[in-house]
């Protein structure tokens, strides 16, 4: 990935956060037999060294080679085309705003023990929100047989690339625009995308549309002007 400063997403909270809300990464190794990837659920483990935890299904643990050498997890957050049609001005091109990081690291295969605990702090992470949540502790004896079939994994992280582009080279009323097109395109709407691009630019979403709607009335006016000229 290519390191472009103005992208360049080196926030700690943000990166917490974007691993916390967006947890099925893909994990790619590099062992003598050739490239692998796999596509693992992964969670936050420590909150002060960045360390995540995951697992496998067997045998993939065996076609990474796992533990043997440094593996990449790349996870992706938000993301979407956006339309030059968006920008309000000629010549332009198309885009694709996004963000993601990939986490390089060593990893630590864990015992059945901890490959459990992985499994079922996974389970919590996602049955939460359901209104009636089902827990491993409860089915403790089928959780444990299903669990032989998984290798749990733990990757402190040594380098981080992360990247957030979101049109930060576009002046506000343009921003203003993609946003605003995002919220209710017909064919590209992506309401996440946008809020990540509120948050990035530090904007409301009244404030972007508000910015929005005032440029096209201003090109209405300077339309209707240039009509009336001789």
């Amino acid at each position: 990935m290519i390191d472009t400063p103005a992208y360049r997403l080196d926030d700690d909270a943000t990166l917490r956060d974007l691993i916390r809300a967006h947890g099925w990464a893909t994990l790619v190794s590099h062992p003598p037999s050739g490239l692998v990837a796999s596509h693992v659920p992964v969670l936050l483990e420590d909150a002060t060294e960045l360390t995540v935890v995951g697992h496998l299904g067997r045998p993939d643990d065996v076609l990474h080679a796992l533990g043997s050498g440094e593996v990449l997890v790349v996870v992706a957050g938000e993301h979407g085309y956006v339309s030059p049609g968006w920008y309000g001005y000629t010549p332009a091109l198309p885009t694709w705003n996004y963000v993601v990081a990939h986490l390089y690291g060593v990893p630590e295969v864990l015992d059945a023990d901890e490959t459990l605990r992985v499994l079922s702090d996974t389970v919590d992470r996602y049955e939460r929100v359901m209104p009636e949540p089902v827990r491993l502790p409860p089915i403790a004896d089928h959780a444990r047989r299903v669990a032989r079939g998984a290798v749990g994994f733990r990757l402190r992280v040594t380098r981080v690339q992360a990247k957030a582009k979101l049109s930060q080279d576009k002046p506000p009323e343009v921003v203003a625009r993609v946003v605003a097109a995002l919220e209710t395109d017909p064919t590209y709407a992506n309401p996440a995308l946008a809020a990540r691009m509120r948050v990035a630019h530090g904007c409301e979403s009244d404030e972007v549309v508000s910015v929005a709607h005032g440029r096209e009335a201003d090109d209405a006016v300077s339309a209707a002007h240039e009509r009336d000229r001789p």
